[in-house]
């Protein structure tokens, strides 16, 4: 009996996620859209945003901080992706070489490759590699670095949306949550400029982390600012760009991309800054 109500229910689960693809996911995708461009526009500051319907976020610049090569495509791929579709320009700054093992100087070329299988422009592509931020899960990371190179990121590109970790990292990573509090030091004194709002990338529990699709329908129930969700042409396009990533494709990664929700969506909050409201549409 159990087993037959298990399988009623999974089979339920199925349709639910089905009629979520099918039916829903091109207005999810324009809901995203519509709340990515009212949080920017909530901020005062001098950037300018298309009302053209066929480019819906032409005049968002967005910076993608990460720790490491390999993250872009591990954790935000389906943001990545969908910006790129919406017309949206993305940038990308990784805080390290990877060079843990040390192969940093084969991790950048592989990040590149990433990027380029993405869609990220190579000139949009900025490694760090300074032994104060090194790729050690045990080192400390400076917020007063950190937060330097990302203010002169964001200025010298005129961002108008920054994305990267949240507090506990996805994977509770060191070097991920040092990223966030750096992020959030500068949104909590003011730092940020006029008309750039920053977000974190939701970490949710193992059981949901390693649900793949099937977590599709909880993210939804659950509340977050705005959401990216891919299918599975783009999936087999992250999937790619993490093949990139030669050097890191051990037996577990590959269980990863199967497994892992990242892979499918990602659902963010805004680091809200200083003492201004920011309304949330």
């Amino acid at each position: 009996m159990f087993l037959v109500v298990s399988c009623l229910f999974f089979s339920l689960y199925l349709i639910i996620l089905k009629i979520i693809y099918n039916r829903y996911s091109q207005d999810v995708r324009k809901s995203g859209n519509e709340c990515l461009l009212n949080l920017i526009r909530s901020k005062e500051g001098r950037y300018h945003l298309s009302e053209d319907a066929g480019n819906p976020l032409d005049g968002v610049r967005a910076l993608l901080v990460t720790a490491h090569p390999d993250d872009e495509c591990m954790f935000f791929a389906p943001t990545i992706l969908r910006l790129l579709e919406s017309n949206a320009s993305v940038h990308l700054l990784c805080l390290s070489s990877g060079n843990y093992y040390n192969q940093g100087e084969q991790r950048q070329k592989e990040l590149r490759d990433s990027c380029d299988v993405l869609g990220i422009p190579a000139s949009q592509v900025t490694v760090v590699d300074r032994k104060e931020l090194p790729d050690d899960p045990k080192a400390e990371w400076s917020v007063h670095i950190i937060s330097s190179l990302v203010l002169k990121q964001v200025k010298a590109s005129s961002i108008n949306l920054v994305l990267t970790f949240d507090g506990r990292g996805v994977s509770s990573h060191a070097n991920h949550i040092a990223i966030y509090r750096s992020l959030s030091y500068l949104a909590s004194t003011g730092k940020i400029p006029d008309g750039c709002c920053v977000t974190s990338l939701q970490t949710v529990n193992i059981i949901r982390k390693y649900l793949s699709v099937l977590e599709v329908p909880i993210s939804w129930l659950c509340p977050s600012d705005f959401s990216f969700l891919i299918g599975s042409k783009e999936y087999r396009q992250a999937k790619r760009a993490m093949f990139c990533h030669r050097s890191q494709l051990l037996w577990f990664r590959h269980l990863y991309l199967l497994l892992s929700r990242y892979m499918f969506i990602n659902t963010f909050q805004v680091i809200s800054q200083g003492k201004k409201d920011l309304k949330i549409f």
